[in-house]
């Protein structure tokens, strides 16, 4: 049998990533890429920036809880329950299961005259490893409380029992409170309620889809909010300012909402969802910006929202030093070396 030649290795070059994308590389090229929609659009509603279709509608998950945290306040039921602003802050954000945040949402439950077993969102493991392992080493499973969306339930609950509905199906989207959250969100974002697509949440609410154009304008009027309906303007601004003001609340440790918020306080307003969709607003440059990755793989949010803000002059080159590991995430083995960087291009 002859000799097999050897292989002549030859690289082609890789294909140039998209316009608005984030790459992974490895061996100094690059492996892998995400593309990205996005929009950024001034408190008047003109867009002065964006990439892809920006005009197809897109579940904004979790980024929504803000406007459900707002419909709540415009409704009395926050007043009437006392909530904190740590309170409001937690009902807006997606929390780690911390003490801190269970305690938060534990208080709002029993303000509004409820418990634990009101709560429908389902359980999963704090997302804060420490508190999961904490778990785990007492024995007690993970409970719906640990869910990161018990605090917007919660919430949810309160405005059920505020407007004499039953808590037992607050879930469904014909529940006085889903009804009065869902219109509240048409007119925040300027559509005709039929225009909303309506889905369901990875917590069993219904969740809406608008166009990026229209969400982002809206990110853009909660920085100002003075281009809302005025009956939005003080729930907004209140929910923003909660947010702000208690950024560990809205995500939790090493989070990049928490780790934005602080590097750029008071300046910038931000939530994530799942699927890869986040938004943010500059409140000094009356910005706003939501962002989807196309492939929905959550490591392209933080090193494409970090880039776009510091072109916009939303954050400066100090913030970005702060967060200089959410900027460019390291890529590293299972030994802990480094051996590549996720950054956006």
């Amino acid at each position: 049998m002859r000799n097999a030649k050897p292989l002549a290795l030859t690289f082609e070059p890789i294909e140039s990533p998209p316009r608005a994308a984030v790459v992974v590389t490895r061996g100094g090229i690059v492996e892998s890429q995400h593309a990205i929609r996005y929009a950024v659009a001034d408190s008047d509603g003109a867009i002065v920036g964006s990439a892809g279709d920006i005009d197809a509608p897109t579940f904004l998950r979790s980024s929504a809880k803000p406007l459900i945290c707002a419909t709540v306040v415009q409704s009395g039921a926050a007043d009437r329950f006392g909530f904190t602003d740590v309170e409001l802050a937690v009902a807006a954000g997606s929390h780690s299961g911390e003490p801190y945040h269970i305690e938060a949402v534990q208080s709002m439950l029993a303000k509004a005259g409820l418990d634990e077993s009101a709560l429908q969102c389902g359980p999963h493991p704090p997302m804060h490893e420490p508190s999961a392992a904490a778990l785990a080493a007492a024995g007690i499973r993970p409970r719906s409380i640990h869910n990161n969306c018990s605090g917007k339930h919660a919430a949810i609950l309160a405005l059920a029992v505020h407007l004499g509905a039953p808590t037992s199906d607050y879930l469904s989207a014909s529940n006085a409170a889903e009804a009065a959250i869902l219109k509240a969100c048409a007119e925040m974002f300027g559509v005709d309620l039929t225009a909303m697509v309506v889905g369901v949440d990875g917590c069993g609410i219904p969740v809406v889809a608008v166009p990026l154009r229209n969400s982002a304008q809206l990110y853009a009027r909660i920085a100002d909010p003075s281009a809302l309906p005025s009956r939005w303007r003080s729930p907004i601004e209140r929910v923003r300012r909660a947010m702000v003001n208690n950024p560990a609340y809205v995500a939790g440790t090493g989070r990049f909402d928490t780790d934005l918020m602080r590097a750029t306080f008071p300046n910038v307003v931000c939530k994530g969802g799942a699927e890869g969709f986040h938004a943010s607003a500059s409140i000094s440059r009356k910005l706003g910006m939501c962002v989807k990755v196309a492939d929905g793989n959550y490591r392209a949010v933080s090193p494409f929202v970090i880039e776009r803000l510091l072109e916009c002059g939303a954050i400066d080159e100090d913030a970005a030093k702060l967060l200089e590991t959410h900027h460019r995430p390291a890529v590293k083995n299972h030994a802990g070396a480094i051996v590549g960087e996720i950054r956006a291009v």
